[in-house]
């Protein structure tokens, strides 16, 4: 067994990706990618060697972690800028958590570096692409190897330009800028509250330090209502990163990027920040009832209502990204249930198939020129490998024994049913739902006859004729299978409870007995599998088998139909009502009265001011040499005056 991780080491993990982006970009910068010296392919291989480096340090870390039984390693802080009573420390924090993270941020980027050579081949921002890729990595491993809160917030700050840029990546398409700005604006909002929370809790503990934090908010050092404000501070800041109600918006749009920037940024990266700065801070939300219902409350509503719109949506990347959302659902549902263990293992275990499915609709993309599930079908003969990889992660989604998002649902669910028992019913008919849509993805992508896809734009396989079908190459396989192996098998790891010890022994001990910790229960597996076998009979009865016709049951259901292809009217009350209404017509037009009447105002008045005074000044210039010799012989005796004022005044007797 290996011997404790060194502090150099760790920050070895986290500075080799920002080492890849640095010299990706320093050769850009220095001309090499024009001239040919920096070939495309170095970019991704540079990209690929630094992730992969970081994460076989990751795997020291787990180990080292493991050895201490999930318990913090302690490293020492750097005093890196001091003002005043602002003290900013700078440092890295390993336990449980961290450790798990490291392993899914590192392993997912790396599978996702290896199957972009195949899909950006030919691309000509290859080497933007792959730069952006490893600052995104980076980003995110500083996120969660942070020890001080505003550390972390720099790092998160970073993310989020990251996935502004990777989402805006083809940059000459409307849609893409208009989805990166989109993105970049409603994360801020949540962003705002974040911040907010920070300036709370340092002007109230003086303390910036996470695990002081933690250890003050569990004491019961710091005041109820600090905690609370403190808390849903935090979770402004994490409902807008993980995409949670009302602040889910921006993820359907953000499919505009890459494929493969969707699979990172849903699987491994962005999404997965808010779950984690909640899980991070989780023994300040325990200890604040508001701030913990506000976490369950809103993970149920968004599971749910992420989980219809996926059964709406006809492009299968959007599918994948409302799943996402409700998956994240599932995930803060099971935090608000005090499950730290259940959200954490189901996050590990949703990178995994989450990824697969993202990059199996890039393969089928590859192969047919669209994401519009209307133009596929019949590609289970065309494209074996991408048909049985993506079926094994839509089975590992809906949580069908024995593949990993099963073991990981049920867990959440049990604890559900012992703390909140409605919560455990909301879940539940999320299941059904989640089956119904992987269903209807799986039935209408590769089911049935093909429909004879369309003409691609981007990549490689740009052209302008639709795609004939055909199987992706194997640099874009070999992830497909390496992911749906861990898809099947990385549920077993917590069999014992392995994981839950490991996650619960960086925590308080004052945290440890409130902490939710079920048992497995038989009942509500088969259960929960029967729902789930249930959803999936019901997409092949109306998509497959056509017993029942889609059309009949969208006219049976029109309001719903239509509340759902309107996405709630949340885009529309956003963009319409606040954007075009409250902001242009308001906020807007005070600024720009602001602008008019005040700044320009004042700029305009002092022009004309001084222009008023210049053409009055300008008569005293008449030319005249003998008048110009009067004023000076006139201003030399009023000087000679002043100054022997008191002697003239005495000479006359005054």
């Amino acid at each position: 067994m290996l011997n404790q991780i060194p502090e150099g080491v760790v920050w070895a993990i986290l500075f080799l990706p920002f080492g890849s982006f640095a010299v990706i970009s320093l050769a850009a910068l220095l001309g090499l990618t024009r001239t040919g010296s920096w070939e495309a392919r170095f970019s991704g291989y540079l990209t690929m060697a630094a992730i992969a480096a970081s994460f076989l340090l990751s795997l020291w870390a787990l180990d080292s972690v493991l050895q201490e039984d999930g318990a913090r390693i302690g490293y020492d802080a750097h005093e890196w800028v001091t003002v005043g009573s602002l003290r900013f420390d700078i440092g890295v924090t390993v336990d449980g958590l961290t450790a798990i993270m490291l392993i899914v941020v590192t392993s997912v980027s790396l599978l996702v570096q290896f199957y972009s050579q195949g899909y950006m081949r030919g691309d000509p921002g290859y080497n933007r692409y792959y730069a952006f890729m490893s600052l995104f990595t980076g980003s995110m491993l500083g996120l969660v190897l942070a020890s001080n809160i505003l550390q972390l917030f720099v790092f998160w700050e970073l993310v989020g330009l990251c996935s502004y840029l990777l989402i805006g990546f083809w940059f000459y398409r409307d849609s893409a800028r208009r989805a990166a700005t989109k993105a970049f604006v409603v994360t801020r909002i949540g962003d705002l509250g974040f911040l907010s929370a920070i300036l709370l809790i340092w002007t109230k503990t003086d303390q910036l330090d996470i695990g002081q934090i933690q250890h003050l908010a569990a004491t019961g050092m710091i005041g109820s209502s600090v905690i609370t404000w403190f808390a849903l501070g935090l979770f402004a800041g994490a409902a807008g990163k993980s995409a949670q109600f009302p602040l889910h918006v921006w993820l359907p749009d953000a499919m505009e990027g890459p494929t493969p920037v969707s699979a990172l940024i849903h699987a491994a990266t962005m999404v997965v920040a808010g779950v984690y700065l909640v899980a991070r801070f989780f023994p300040v939300f325990i200890v604040s009832e508001e701030a913990i219902n506000a976490v369950v409350v809103v993970g149920a509503i968004t599971a749910i209502m992420a989980a219809s719109l996926a059964i709406v949506a006809t492009d299968i990347k959007r599918v994948m990204a409302y799943s996402t959302i409700s998956q994240l659902g599932y995930m803060m549902m099971a935090l608000g249930v005090g499950a730290i263990g259940a959200a954490i293992f189901h996050l590990f275990t949703h990178a995994f198939f989450k990824a697969l499915l993202f990059l199996g609709a890039g393969s089928v993309n590859h192969a047919t020129g669209t994401f519009d599930m209307r133009k596929m079908g019949g590609l289970a003969r065309f494209m074996p490998v991408t048909f049985l990889t993506t079926t094994v992660a839509g089975l590992a989604l809906v949580g069908v024994f024995p593949l990993a998002g099963f073991w990981s649902k049920d867990e959440i669910l049990i604890e559900a049913w012992a703390e909140k028992p409605l919560i455990f019913w909301t879940a539940l008919a999320g299941v059904f739902l989640t089956a119904v849509y992987v269903g209807r993805m799986l039935f209408l992508t590769f089911g049935g006859e093909y429909k004879g896809g369309e003409a691609s734009d981007h990549g490689a396989q740009a052209n302008s004729r639709p795609a004939e079908p055909h199987e992706s190459p194997w640099v874009m396989l070999l992830p497909l299978v390496v992911l749906a192996t861990l898809a099947t098998t990385v549920g077993f790891v917590n069999i014992t409870g392995g994981m839950n010890d490991i996650l619960e022994g960086w925590l308080p001990e004052e945290t440890h007995e409130l902490v939710a910790a079920g048992d497995f229960v038989l009942w509500i597996s088969v259960v929960s599998v029967a729902v789930g076998l249930a959803g999936l009979g019901l997409a092949w009865a109306i998509y497959s088998r056509k017993a029942i016709r889609a059309e009949e049951v969208s006219a049976a259901l029109e309001p719903v139909q239509v509340l759902l292809d309107r996405k709630y009217y949340l885009d529309d009350l956003y963009e319409t009502v606040i954007v075009k209404g409250v902001i242009m017509r308001g906020a807007a037009a005070a600024l720009h009265a602001w602008d008019r009447y005040v700044i320009d105002g004042v700029v305009n008045g002092l022009a004309s001011l001084m222009r008023f005074s210049s053409e009055k000044y300008r008569l005293a210039q008449s030319g005249q040499a003998q008048l110009y010799g009067a004023a000076i012989f006139i201003g030399v005796i009023v000087i000679v005056a002043s100054v022997l004022q008191d002697e003239l005044l005495g000479i006359v007797g005054l």
